[in-house]
């Protein structure tokens, strides 16, 4: 409970931020701040043996997504099936790369990749397919560095309960040690009443 209260009030500051340093750096982050926030603060707190792999699922999730979108402005009909086909290709691939990393590549983290950069930019490419080399970088950029801010806090949050715990943890052990000891001489007294010797 006090960790998701703690990584929840440390993920609405980042995400605050967000708009604050899209403002101080020019940037239009106010659309995906919410959205890269949210996905970064998700990668940050689901656990996975491989911590680069799920960092590396986000990054290949957004890639193979971002070029479902350039497929679909260069060769795909701008129609329902055109866009099915983009889909049906983009989590196929997510599938195929996650199956081939042998459980290293999480599915889970490679959907948010391909999830943030759908929701940064697909109403943009639906407004206007033809300036995809112009606006999508601009879209990637904006969510990317919002996800990255999420992913942060979250991380530190995480690492600082861990840190907590296993103080925790060692500090418990200590006191069970503490007993044993304690309780030592008690049972080494009446191992010696029992076989009838005396110290």
């Amino acid at each position: 409970m006090r960790r998701s209260l703690i990584s929840g009030l440390v993920l609405a500051v980042f995400a605050a931020l967000v708009i604050g340093l899209g403002q101080f750096f020019g940037l239009d982050l106010q659309p995906v701040a919410l959205l890269g926030a949210a996905l970064g603060g998700v990668l940050g707190l689901v656990p996975h043996r491989f911590p680069l792999g799920k960092l590396g699922g986000f990054v290949l999730g957004f890639v193979v997504a971002w070029v479902g979108y350039a497929l679909r402005a260069a060769v795909l009909p701008d129609a329902p099936a055109g866009r099915a086909v983009a889909v049906f290709v983009v989590v196929a691939v997510i599938a195929g790369c996650c199956a081939l990393s042998a459980g290293r590549v999480p599915v889970w983290s490679a959907l948010l990749g391909a999830v943030a950069i759908a929701g940064a930019y697909e109403e943009i490419y639906t407004n206007a397919p033809s300036q995809f080399l112009k606006e999508s970088p601009t879209a990637a950029t904006t969510v990317l560095f919002a996800a990255a801010l999420g992913y942060l806090a979250t991380t530190l949050v995480g690492e600082r309960e861990e840190q907590v715990v296993a103080t925790e943890g060692e500090q418990e052990r200590g006191r069970h040690v503490r007993r044993a000891d304690d309780d030592a001489p008690t049972t080494n007294a009446m191992d010696h009443l029992l076989v009838g010797e005396s110290k």
